[in-house]
């Protein structure tokens, strides 16, 4: 997994941009834990930063590895009661958020890896197996989803300390 992950994100990155500005910093893995849920694992997660932390100010990748099948339908829905427990977006925006989700996740299969890429200012774009599902082309969106796993008032505070290395 490791290498399909830092190949997309060598894929993310250009080698320098337009105006001269330097280029990405390399990714290297932050820190990686489980998600269970009521004893059964759901799936492993690596966070992927350029830093020491994840900064929103800097691209990053967060990459799931699912345990078990799961559809697709299930993992937005999910995602979006997450986002509103945290109270990102409003009413509106959520329910396009989770159209938008509907239509880039895929069902999945144990073994099966998503990997979400999130992009400083433009919104995050997604990857299953290694392959290019598409973007959501909204910064909010890709600070809400994140924050999912990052925001301090996550529900699974365990895995976000073991994905920014505090564990």
């Amino acid at each position: 997994m490791k290498l399909a992950v830092l190949l997309l994100l060598l894929s993310c990155t250009a080698p320098a941009h337009a105006d001269g500005s330097p280029a990405p910093e390399p990714m290297q893995r932050l820190g990686s834990g489980t998600m269970r849920w009521l004893g059964l694992r759901i799936y492993d997660a690596e966070l992927w930063t350029s830093g020491r932390a994840a900064d929103y100010s800097r691209s990053f990748a967060l990459s799931l590895r699912y345990a078990r099948a799961l559809k697709g339908a299930a993992i937005a829905e999910r995602s979006v009661e997450e986002i509103a427990k945290l109270g990102f977006g409003s009413p509106a925006q959520r329910a396009s958020w989770d159209e938008a989700m509907r239509g880039l996740f895929p069902d999945v299969a144990e073994g099966d890896t998503l990997t979400g890429v999130h992009m400083p200012g433009r919104g995050a774009r997604f990857f299953h197996n290694g392959r290019p599902l598409g973007e959501i082309e909204d910064a909010q969106f890709s600070r809400a989803f994140f924050a999912i796993w990052l925001d301090p008032r996550t529900s699974a505070p365990d895995l976000r300390a073991a994905l920014l290395g505090e564990r």
